[in-house]
This record gives structure tokens, C-alpha cells and sequence, in this order.
């Protein structure tokens, strides 16, 4: 479902709006496995990606009253409420443990989305700036456009073409064994 919105969830989100419980039920659905994929790979941890997914969900509820989908599309707003969840979490946590952005550890449960072995990848993906991380993750695990993508992440599309391509370059290097492969 890259690019624009569909008809489908245009409808589902105006009749959540309207108090339909079976069309929030029906976005979870459509969209929890891509949100707790996003989360995992900020956090790595399996059951704190499962809490924070729940959350974004919540929070759909409580705000969808404020979505309009003369904005961002409605994909791009979850993950937005997704990626403030997961920047709100890992500062409560440096508060309270300074430590990496994200831990080291896999967490039990973690999806099989790759051919390539997920700690291997995961641990380059950790090696990337945030922002790298971030453009990575939305672009080529959740398969959002370039457009969601900085609206997401607050910058304009060149700046996300930019990273992507800084990204890629960096990810490349990580992965065939340069160690120094930040861009």
C-alpha cells in the first residue's frame, strides 16, 4: 500500500471517527505487523515492540478525532505516533540508564523478514545514525514512499532522498565487512 492512501482506509478512518469499533479493529489489522516491525528494529527488544505497538494503537483511538487525511497519510500519522513512542521511551530510559540508543541484545520472538541473518542486519542497522536507521527502516522494511517518509521524520524529500542514498551506501559498507562505514 506505498504511495497515496487508499479508498478503503479513507473509509475506515471516517468511520472510526464516527465510533465504529469493527473499523479500528480493522486498521490494527491492517497495520500492527508493520508498526511492531518498526518498533523491533528501534528497539530490538520483542516485548517491549509488542507494548509500544499497543500503545500506538491507543493513541489512534484517543487522537483520531485530530487526523485529517488532507495531511499526511493516515500509514505516515501512525508511524509518526510510533517513532515518538519509541524517541519518548529511550529518553525516560537515559534518564534513568544512560546506555546505546538501542541495545545490543536480540529479543526472543524477533520476525524472520530477511534472507540475511536479522542480527547481522540489526547490528548494522545499529551502527547507522538515527536518521539513517530511521530512513532505512521506513523506506525498505515498511515500504513507505519517500512523501511519508519525511513527513514522518519532519524534513523535506530531498533530505530523505539524501539519507537513503547516504544510508544505503553506509548499510552496503557495514555489511561486506568495512568497519568504518559511516557516512
Amino acid at each position: 500500500m506505498a504511495g497515496s492512501e487508499s479508498e478503503a482506509v479513507r473509509n475506515l478512518v471516517d468511520r472510526l471517527k464516527g465510533g465504529d469499533a469493527d473499523a479500528g479493529a480493522a486498521l490494527y489489522r491492517l497495520y500492527a505487523d508493520q508498526v511492531y516491525r518498526y518498533v523491533y528494529y528501534q528497539t530490538r527488544d520483542a516485548d517491549l515492540a509488542a507494548d509500544l505497538t499497543s500503545e500506538v494503537f491507543l493513541r489512534m483511538l484517543e487522537h483520531i478525532g485530530r487526523y485529517d487525511h488532507r495531511g499526511a497519510p493516515f500509514r505516515a500519522w501512525l508511524f509518526k505516533i510510533a517513532h515518538n513512542l519509541v524517541i519518548d521511551h529511550f529518553r525516560e530510559r537515559a534518564r534513568f540508564a544512560p546506555g546505546d540508543l538501542v541495545p545490543n541484545e536480540a529479543g526472543a520472538g524477533s520476525p524472520d523478514l530477511f534472507d540475511l541473518d536479522r542480527d547481522r542486519l540489526a547490528s548494522a542497522l545499529n551502527r547507522l545514525t538515527g536518521d539513517q536507521r530511521q530512513v532505512i527502516l521506513l523506506r525498505f522494511i515498511e515500504d513507505l514512499d519517500v512523501k511519508e517518509v519525511a513527513a514522518i521524520l519532519g524534513k523535506t524529500e530531498g533530505a530523505i532522498k539524501a539519507l537513503q542514498h547516504r544510508a544505503l551506501a553506509a548499510l552496503r559498507r557495514l555489511l561486506e565487512g568495512d568497519g568504518d562505514a559511516w557516512a
